[in-house]
């Protein structure tokens, strides 16, 4: 069960409340067999398998990166079948909470593209980083939950692994009250863009110091140091 947004920080408005719009949340979730946990959860999972697929290393606050799919590109054909396949999961994950197939259909077109454009050596595999078919079924899955329950929460999808780990300790750990602060909660699922801020600044850092080591060894070489 999804109590995460229970929490003083995640706080969002209960599924029946229709918010001026006249339709009541809670029955269209009970009228798909559905609860407001259950459909948080499967989308935790879908955002889990998307993150993985399409960016489990990614750019510092943001959510460009690379994942599985790209690493798969890189075997010709076979990998790009293999990756095909598997983002047909993120599909299924989608009809699960009743998305409707064609709302869908541009994200299965998107895959289908980057199965083709995966096959060319190489190019494939860097356009692989920016056509992420499972984040785009994401977002579409992610809008039709927005409209159709009500379910406007987003940290469940933006940081699926940490967000279940933080629960985890907030509903288990004897120390759950310090888990709680909305301030340790937010450091919490922010460590991977503090540690790629890290490696950012040691790489330039590496960097500078190569060229700098580079430019005076030239300087006392040719006499211009």
């Amino acid at each position: 069960m999804d109590k995460f947004d229970k929490l003083p920080r995640f706080k969002s408005k209960k599924p029946s409340d229709t918010n001026g719009s006249g339709v009541d949340y809670q029955a269209k979730l009970a009228e798909h067999g559905l609860t407001r946990e259950q459909v948080i959860a499967t989308e935790r999972k879908l955002a889990k398998f998307a993150n993985t697929m399409d960016s489990l290393v990614r750019v510092p606050f943001t959510k460009q990166g690379m994942g599985a799919d790209a690493a798969l590109s890189t075997i010709p054909l076979a990998g790009d079948l293999a990756g095909l396949a598997l983002t047909s999961y993120a599909f299924i994950l989608g009809r699960q909470l009743g998305v409707p197939a064609h709302k869908m259909t541009s994200a299965v077109r998107l895959a289908l593209i980057d199965m083709v454009v995966g096959i060319v050596p190489g190019i494939g595999t860097l356009l692989d980083i920016f056509i992420r078919p499972s984040r785009k079924t994401l977002g579409i899955v992610h809008e039709h939950l927005h409209h159709e329950y009500g379910i406007t929460e987003t940290m469940h999808m933006d940081r699926p692994f940490l967000h279940q780990s933080l629960e985890d300790k907030q509903q288990q750990s004897r120390f759950g009250f310090f888990w709680r602060n909305p301030i340790v909660a937010w450091l919490y699922l922010h460590i991977p863009d503090f540690l790629g801020l890290l490696v950012i600044v040691f790489v330039g850092w590496g960097l500078w110091t190569v060229i700098s080591w580079l430019v005076g060894v030239f300087g006392q070489s040719t006499g211009f140091g």
